[in-house]
């Protein structure tokens, strides 16, 4: 087992990869009540073309299959494992993103039972004909539930005009018609392929003590026979690197309309630069568009926002993008402005207290994330997948200079990058 001190954040990370690939990660914090575990795998809704383990040829399997693979692992035969949880006073969950799935737990008692059930479960699949048809119904209900969101709605819609191929442009959950078509057989296809313990990552942090705990992790994985450790083989889709709409427009009965603004990205393959991009662009939009930054101002000032302007990041290994958007009383005026706000981005340049003042206020939220137990988990988990160690976040942060983030904005936006959707209203009927 690898011991690694963090002095600078008073962290240390105990990490072992285990025979049958398992990569465990404990960060042991014995002065917290709670902790909390996450099982991860490296799978997501965008890996729908891959070839299934001791096979040859590449397959595609139905859209949101990843998601609805997530939801069938609870249900065994006998029991529903929520239930051992809850009889622990425990609380379980799981999410599935892009790129990965992940199985949790927080406790504040008996970390050890609460890991193993959570281990087993995971590594016990459970299907049949029968509850694959019945979840079906389920997951098309929460489909349509979050189509008629129009945050969701807007979110996936800007994702569509940036991307014309990569299945990042495709829900998490799929759709109604695409989950129609999965069978029990593609979830076991899905489930061997993807999730043999070399493709997972668990992570616990919290109240325990790590010897005892990587024991318990050791003979739990030791008691289970898996399949020999082998490269699983993706497809990759090419993508441009311009966006594929410059606007699109989705009507919906809402009562104010909503515009949000894509900034298509080339990821990086290389760890530090990936870092280091990630915190750059957090770290400007944060300047210009969080409630104390100049353009926010400014959009509020012409009244083009309620305050409820939003921004985010999104990088991984093979797709990048930053949004920015809000409901507003006059979207196209609000895309006029923003675009403008933009391309000032080409030739911007920050005073040397600006600059410090940014810098400081992206450390002190970085700080105050790493003080949750279920932020560190998720963040270890999410980063060691992309060969990333979370805790040099700090450090590469605070070593970014004035000169390296204006170089980043001034390339950051061009003529072909950037991409507008909206939501309006629908048209009323005479």
């Amino acid at each position: 087992m690898e011991k690694k001190r963090y002095p600078q954040i008073n962290e240390t990370v105990y990490q072992e990869t285990l025979e049958n690939g398992l990569n465990v990660l404990l960060v042991p914090k014995p002065e917290l009540e709670q902790t909390y575990g996450v099982f991860t795998t490296n799978y997501g809704s965008i890996d729908n073309q891959f070839v299934p383990l001791g096979e040859m040829n590449m397959v595609k399997v139905p859209d949101g299959i990843a998601h609805f693979l997530e939801h069938k692992l609870f249900e065994k035969e006998d029991h529903d494992v929520f239930q051992e949880f809850t009889a622990l006073g425990s609380s379980a969950n799981a999410f599935t993103s892009f790129t990965k799935t992940a199985y949790l737990f927080s406790t504040t008692t008996e970390v050890k039972k609460n890991t193993e059930i959570l281990l087993n479960f995971v590594q016990d699949p459970y299907f049949s004909d029968s509850s694959v048809e019945k979840e079906k119904g389920i997951i098309a209900q929460e489909i349509q539930m979050y189509d008629d969101q129009p945050n969701w709605r807007a979110f996936f819609g800007i994702i569509e005009t940036m991307y014309e191929h990569h299945p990042v442009r495709i829900d998490i959950a799929g759709t109604v018609d695409s989950i129609q078509n999965i069978t029990k057989d593609d979830l076991y296809t899905c489930y061997h392929t993807f999730y043999h313990p070399s493709n997972m990552t668990f992570c616990l942090v919290g109240a325990f003590d790590a010897e005892e705990m990587l024991q318990v992790i050791r003979h739990n994985q030791q008691q289970k026979t898996f399949e020999p450790v082998q490269e699983i083989k993706r497809e990759s889709v090419m993508e441009s690197a311009h966006v594929y709409k410059k606007q699109a427009v989705l009507h919906m009965p809402v009562v104010t309309e909503k515009c949000m603004i894509g900034i298509k990205e080339t990821p990086t393959q290389n760890p530090d630069q990936f870092i280091k991009e990630e915190l750059i662009s957090e770290m400007i939009l944060d300047y210009f568009y969080s409630k104390s930054g100049a353009y926010y101002q400014e959009l509020y000032d012409l009244d083009l926002i309620d305050g409820s302007l939003g921004f985010e990041t999104e990088r991984q290994g093979s797709f990048a993008f930053s949004l920015i958007g809000a409901n507003s009383t006059n979207v196209e005026q609000f895309r006029d402005v923003v675009l403008r706000q933009l391309d000032t981005f080409k030739s911007y340049t920050f005073s040397e207290e600006a600059f410090t003042r940014m810098k400081r206020k992206m450390i002190g939220g970085l700080m105050r994330e790493m003080n949750a137990t279920s932020n560190i988990a998720n963040s270890i988990s999410q980063y060691h997948l992309l060969g990333i160690d979370y805790f040099t976040l700090l450090p590469t942060l605070e070593a970014i200079t004035k000169d390296e983030v204006e170089a980043f904005m001034h390339q950051w936006i061009t003529a072909d990058n950037v991409s507008a959707f909206f939501i309006k209203k629908e048209a009323e009927h005479a």
